[in-house]
């Protein structure tokens, strides 16, 4: 609610109040006609066609009061209407109470005076707007995990917010420290993936996948799935050569390729959970427990017409007759108003600046449940403009009068525009001031919303568009959106070769194990495709990162990134790490899908001085090159399994 007003009203015995009988007021007789001729009414009160009414009939409401009391009837006195104590309009004392019973709100009379006092008190703020910041939580699944614990640390090192999903606490704290952010859940188990986890949360890195072992199974520290020791001769060195592969080169918990014949001939089996369950129902799971957190590309929709649906909210008319003013406004549905003659939501009305007044405005009521618009970065409004400025003013607490954030927008006459409205740039204001020490905007606790089209800025500053008299504001949505340029939300480690067991005319003898084993595996590799596709049918924006077989070795050899899932060989799995956190902060990353390994073949092992480091690369080089819609499915007859 904005008040307003002159020294005229200082004087808190011309305020009018409410008590158990509506008729009467505070105000001295000298202050106040008590009664007034119905056609002094009609001339005094501005001509408008309001439409449909726009407050519901509530607490009882007579019909035939709601419906023609706001309006002239000749053959009636009313007695419901008092004059101000400034300026000739009558003040219409049944449309406040209206007002508040719509709103089931009812002002403190003393809270009331005091905005009267600050307004006619106060100075500007002489102290900066502070700018509304916000900070998200990166989710890290699977962070147990070879490429999940190094992809925690990696974020770490850059200053992020972390947060870990695992199964395990003690292991967990073990590996990551005993001080970590960490949620228990299984994403194999929806009702282990409660909401509360995920608040704060904007990205997800997912590292999570089926385990994959030696069938007669393995040390307590499994010491065959760490290391082999695989011997070859060198021809070029003319000696013999031990090189320390990692066993993940059989069996990866995201790269599952790449072994040599001699420990393909060991009998591997999946541990633990299914590749069904991990691989597609997990993904399932996880996307639908963040989708609320982390945003969809086309964002939200909070009001207005998508398709064939309409999404309706709560409006009701707020305008100056809250105090003492006798501007009129309304909210009506025009079928045929909107673009190519589609329906349109109208805020329109008639605004004047007698009684000290000077706004109207629409506003929800409180939602039932607040909105968590978290995800998003603003609201985008679609309407045609009247060459007016308006507010949006959004409300973060169900108290009746708080703090409202707000913004100013301009429109251009006769013209259907989009406004978007960063939270970034919103004001906390409080009866038309700012309030330097208000908390930052939290946008996942939306109570109500509000258009407003005011006399006044904020501060003492006037509107420099505004004009009395009538308005109108036809919009046809709200919107909640995602900054541009859309950066990655979710960064999926999956493994190349996924397409490749159901690829026509490819020749299995020439493929790694996990591609010929596929089957063997209860279809890990299919599975891990399945899961590909919810994500990248989700809405959310993505990046899908296929790594080669994965090994134990320092990061910094050079790279090849490929699209089409052709490619063998390996990479370190603090390259991968790196890669996802990278893609995070990428928007050429943003809805890609990728193989990469580093140009070292398995015969070679790499090492790093740790004297002279190589420099870390910017990956956007390698990101620019990628292309969207290129999966490697362009080539693959239907899959066995039903989707």
């Amino acid at each position: 609610m904005e008040c307003y007003a002159s020294s005229k009203l200082l004087s808190s015995s011309c305020i009018p109040s409410i008590n158990t009988q509506l008729h009467t007021s505070l105000c001295k007789p000298t202050a106040v006609k008590k009664e007034f001729s119905r056609r002094t009414l009609c001339t005094a009160l501005p001509s408008l066609s309001l439409g449909k009414p726009f407050l519901p009939l509530r607490h009882g409401l007579d019909r035939t009061f709601y419906q023609k009391r706001l309006f002239c009837n000749p053959s009636k006195s009313h007695k419901g209407h008092i004059y101000s104590a400034t300026g000739n309009q009558p003040w219409d004392f049944g449309r406040f109470v209206k007002t508040l019973f719509f709103f089931d709100a009812v002002p403190n009379p003393l809270k009331f005076v005091e905005s009267l006092v600050e307004k006619l008190s106060g100075e500007t703020s002489p102290e900066p707007v502070k700018k509304m910041e916000y900070s998200g939580i990166v989710l890290v699944a699977g962070a147990t995990g070879g490429v999940g614990r190094r992809v925690v640390d990696v974020l770490r090192n850059k200053g992020q917010r972390v947060r870990v999903l695992v199964r395990n606490e003690e292991k967990a704290k073990r590996m990551l420290g005993p001080d970590v952010d960490l949620v228990l859940g299984d994403i194999t188990k929806e009702s282990t993936l409660l909401p509360e986890y995920f608040k704060g949360v904007k990205k997800v890195i997912n590292a999570a996948s089926v385990i994959v072992g030696p069938k007669e199974g393995d040390t307590p520290d499994r010491a065959k799935y760490s290391q082999v020791r695989i011997v070859l001769y060198n021809n070029i060195h003319r000696k013999l050569v031990v090189i320390l592969m990692s066993f993940d080169l059989c069996y990866s918990n995201s790269s599952l390729w790449g072994c040599t014949p001699a420990l393909e001939a060991l009998e591997d089996t999946i541990k633990g959970d299914s590749p069904e369950m991990v691989e597609y129902r997990g993904m399932m799971n996880l996307i639908n427990a963040v989708k609320g957190s982390v945003g969809l590309r086309e964002g939200s929709l909070v009001f207005g017409w998508e398709g064939n649906s309409f999404k309706d909210l709560p409006w009701g008319a707020l305008d100056d007759v809250v105090m003492g003013g006798v501007s009129q406004s309304t909210y009506v549905v025009d079928p045929k108003g909107g673009e190519g003659g589609g329906p349109t939501g109208i805020f329109r009305g008639n605004v004047s600046t007698s009684n000290n007044g000077g706004f109207t405005s629409a506003r929800t009521k409180n939602f039932s449940s607040p909105l968590d618009l978290s995800a998003y970065d603003g609201l985008e409004l679609r309407l045609k403009g009247d060459g007016h400025r308006y507010k949006l003013i959004i409300r973060t607490s169900s108290d009746w009068d708080t703090i409202g954030y707000t913004a100013s927008f301009d429109t251009v006459e006769g013209q259907w525009q989009s406004i978007k409205i960063p939270f970034s740039s919103l004001r906390p204001i409080f009866r038309a001031r700012t309030v330097v020490d208000a908390p930052p905007f939290d946008a996942s606790k939306i109570f109500a919303l509000q258009l407003m089209y005011s006399k006044f800025e904020y501060d003492g500053k006037l509107n420099p568009s505004f004009v009395e008299g009538p308005f109108e504001l036809p919009f046809s949505s709200l919107r909640a959106y995602l900054q541009e340029p859309i950066l990655p939300r979710f960064v999926h480690v999956s493994s190349a070769g996924v397409t490749r067991p159901d690829r026509p005319g490819l020749d299995l003898t020439k493929q790694p194990p996990a591609v010929r084993l596929n089957k063997e595996l209860d279809f890990i590799l299919t599975y891990k495709l399945k899961g590909e596709d919810l994500l990248r049918d989700s809405g959310i924006p993505y990046t899908i990162v296929r790594p080669c077989a994965l090994t134990e070795e320092p990061a910094g050899a050079d790279l090849i990134f490929e699209q089409g899932d052709n490619i063998t060989g390996k990479i370190s799995r603090e390259e991968v790490a790196r890669i996802c956190v990278a893609a995070l902060e990428s928007p050429h990353a943003r809805d890609k899908t990728f193989e990469v390994k580093s140009v070292i073949p398995f015969s070679e092992p790499f090492t790093v001085d740790p004297e002279n480091p190589p420099p870390e690369k910017d990956y956007d080089v390698y990101f620019k090159t990628l292309k969207e819609g290129i999966t490697g499915k362009e080539q693959l007859e239907p899959s066995p399994l039903a989707a």
